[in-house]
């Protein structure tokens, strides 16, 4: 069963963007460099981690933050006692940083804890100076709770590699959007190309249903290297091939910040897309 938004929780005045994909495929690296290059592009940045691990902005903020969850517990869920600064922190380039957090293995619900994060924001006004809005999301879970970012977001962005499970998780996430769609504002925005040398079952699969590929990242050492200098690909060493790759995230910020291109599309059956991928 879908319901509406209450009103109030409305993310009014930014762009919103969920980044959803397989688990393991990189997400948080793009979310992270991609709200690093809407900074370059002079906008005010607010990114969400949506994950019990609370790893999504530490190339932003050089630290694992202590999550919205974990204050709420500290002050016995007496939201009023917190201040701004007990949760949100300032990372590269003025990029607010926030790790939502989520309830311990096997109990309660991730979508709570998306929808206390957003409650708390709007509180302390948070929101009002703020021009893009990213959430990045926990796996590829696509249950009601890990699916709450799509009912603030307007685009939904997914990350995937040119394989088969990775794709395969793809089109359930397809799925999940539409369904989404029916009662939210969310629309699919697009496919992310991560961590492959080649597109062409990306683009194979993208064009048998009306898809599109808005990037594509490739395999690249400096990338593995950032994360282990907890840092963004923006302060890395120059070299050729990483100075393609931050192009191509400038290239996507820029496009996602005057385009609102959509895409809505049907995706495969599992034993329709089981057959499709990977033959010649």
């Amino acid at each position: 069963m879908q319901v509406h938004l209450d009103p109030s929780m409305k993310i009014d005045r930014a762009k919103v963007f969920a980044i959803y994909g397989k688990g393991g495929i990189g997400k948080s690296t793009t979310s992270s460099n991609l709200s690093a290059a809407f900074s370059h592009l002079g906008k005010r940045v607010l990114q969400i981690g949506c994950d019990p691990k609370h790893d999504s902005t530490f190339t932003l903020t050089k630290r694992l933050a202590p999550t919205v969850i974990d204050m709420l517990e500290s002050v016995e869920f007496h939201s009023e006692e917190l201040k701004p600064e007990d949760y949100v922190f300032e990372g590269y380039n003025g990029v607010m940083c926030v790790e939502a957090g989520g309830p311990p293995a096997g109990t309660g619900c991730g979508g709570y804890v998306v929808g206390q994060t957003v409650k708390l924001l709007k509180e302390h006004h948070l929101l009002e100076d703020t021009d893009i809005v990213i959430f990045d999301v926990l796996g590829d879970v696509v249950c009601g709770g890990f699916a709450a970012p799509l009912q603030h977001a307007e685009r939904a962005l997914i990350v995937t590699a040119n394989d088969f499970d990775s794709i395969f998780a793809m089109n359930r996430i397809v799925a999940a959007i539409r369904a989404k769609s029916k009662n939210y504002e969310v629309r699919l925005g697009g496919v992310i190309v991560n961590r492959s040398e080649g597109t062409d079952e990306v683009d194979r699969y993208n064009a048998a249903i009306g898809l599109e590929r808005v990037a594509h990242f490739p395999i690249l050492d400096e990338i593995r290297r950032s994360r282990l200098k907890k840092s963004v690909l923006f302060e890395m060493e120059s070299t050729p091939a990483l100075e393609a790759v931050k192009l191509e995230y400038m290239r996507l910020a820029a496009n996602l910040l005057v385009g609102d291109k959509h895409y809505d599309v049907m995706p495969m059956k599992d034993r329709d897309i089981f057959d499709f991928l990977g033959f010649e």
